[in-house]
């Protein structure tokens, strides 16, 4: 009977520690005797060790820093970028023996990338048109990257800086432009007045009357606001006159 626990024994304790536990977004990369054999999926595995081994993946999406580092753009503006990258590992076979590491060979092939992509762009272009210039980053990182099993789900530029003179200049152009915005509303503002007052004009010529009426409210709103003493004119009364005989006869006719 000792000699029955003598052999069970040892072998429960071996099959405890060749028990491994993947999780749901984890795969591993078995290899038998230094070669591959195979893909383990989530849940309880048995990996026979020694002439086993296994090599953990995470299918999950990885979020890598690209340090920010100095770029002159195609006008010779010298600038400084900072990025991040999103990837995950689509096949983890190659992930584990295509490359040794990916997180440091995708990291520095991104930067490479971004040091090249930017370079060929104006800065107004890389201001005004960021999101064409991400995916074109994407893109190149992504061919890389694809013999290593992995994916490159996007690439962001998450800040420029600007050196201080360029920041003063593109101050200066912006109120500038503000400036001759402003001028061309109130000019537009002043000839859609003057149509207006020509209008105004042309009714008046046509309508005499209109333009004595107009004339007494004007003082009717003058007078609303204090105690004011009008002098009407004597000529003014005879005009006055001779307009209410034009509405009589006007009224007589139709």
């Amino acid at each position: 009977m000792d000699l029955i626990y003598v052999l069970v024994f040892p072998v429960v304790i071996y099959l405890l520690i060749s028990l491994r536990v993947l999780k749901q977004y984890e795969r591993g990369v078995v290899f038998l005797l230094g070669r591959f054999a195979g893909v383990r999926g989530p849940g309880l595995t048995l990996i026979f060790v020694p002439i086993q081994q296994m090599v953990r993946v995470s299918l999950r999406t990885v979020t890598m820093q690209i340090p920010s580092q100095k770029i002159i753009t195609k006008d010779n503006v010298s600038i400084d970028i900072a990025a991040v990258a999103y990837y995950h590992i689509t096949d983890p076979e190659r992930a584990v023996i295509a490359i040794e590491n990916v997180y440091n060979a995708i990291n520095q092939i991104s930067q490479t990338t971004v040091r090249n992509v930017v370079g060929r762009f104006s800065l107004d272009q890389l201001l005004s048109d960021t999101a064409s210039i991400n995916d074109q980053i994407k893109n190149v990182i992504d061919q890389h990257t694809e013999p290593w099993g992995t994916q490159v789900t996007a690439v962001e530029i998450k800040d420029i800086t600007l050196p201080e003179n360029m920041q003063r200049a593109m101050a200066k152009e912006a109120e500038a432009e503000r400036e001759r915005r402003a001028k061309i509303v109130a000019a537009e503002g002043e000839y859609q007045a003057a149509v207006k007052l020509g209008q105004a004009a042309d009714i008046i010529t046509q309508h005499p009357v209109a333009l004595q009426l107009r004339t007494l409210q004007t003082m009717a709103e003058i007078s609303v606001e204090k105690n004011s003493t009008i002098i009407f004119p004597a000529q003014f009364m005879t005009t006055v006159q001779d307009a209410i005989a034009l509405l009589a006869k006007d009224s007589a006719s139709k």
